[in-house]
């Protein structure tokens, strides 16, 4: 099912590297100023909730497509973190300025149910069908692993992903091996 506002966010993310995320781009993208607000009632912060839900759906699909069942939990996840950045390279000044906007204080509520909603979809894209207190954990430590993975994306000037890729790689090395050194209870 395609969420009626996926076409307006199609047509907005082309314009937020010259208007940024304004009214005024929501407007042009949605073709008319009463129709961004209707679709979007709190203007900006709906639109970049819009435009993250639509990326997690589209992650998502592009993992199904793929199959992943086949490989280990790192490599899927590692494999489900790079469809997110492969889509999200053609709007990565779009992604930086949302990003900046979430960072402010008043937008923290908002980041953090983003995020959350971002690495579960990943977990469940990566076949996560976990329901006891590892749900938290995993959860929590791939927004760590997933949130440094995007503040290298978006310093890479590298047009391909094979920079952040490693970083990721390293990433998800020193979680493995600080996964192994860690003694587990009644060891």
């Amino acid at each position: 099912m395609t969420d009626p506002h996926d076409a307006i966010i199609d047509r907005l993310l082309p314009l937020i590297p010259h208007l940024g995320w304004t009214s005024r781009a929501l407007a042009e993208a949605a073709g008319d100023a009463a129709l961004a607000e209707s679709a979007f009632p709190r203007g900006v912060r709906d639109a970049i909730a819009a435009w993250s839900a639509l990326a997690d759906r589209r992650m998502a699909e592009a993992a199904a497509a793929e199959g992943l069942e086949g490989l280990k939990v790192p490599a899927r996840i590692r494999r489900v973190i790079a469809i997110r950045l492969e889509q999200a390279q053609p709007h990565k000044a779009a992604l930086r300025d949302a990003l900046a906007l979430l960072a402010l204080p008043w937008h923290a509520p908002l980041s953090a149910r983003l995020a959350g909603a971002t690495v579960s979809a990943m977990w469940y894209a990566a076949g996560d069908k976990s329901a006891d207190f590892s749900w938290y954990t995993r959860r929590a430590t791939l927004a760590a692993i997933y949130g440094a993975t995007l503040a290298f994306w978006l310093r890479d000037p590298s047009p391909d992903l094979a920079m952040t890729l490693e970083f990721l790689d390293r990433r998800l090395a020193d979680h493995a091996r600080l996964h192994r050194i860690i003694p587990r209870r009644g060891s």
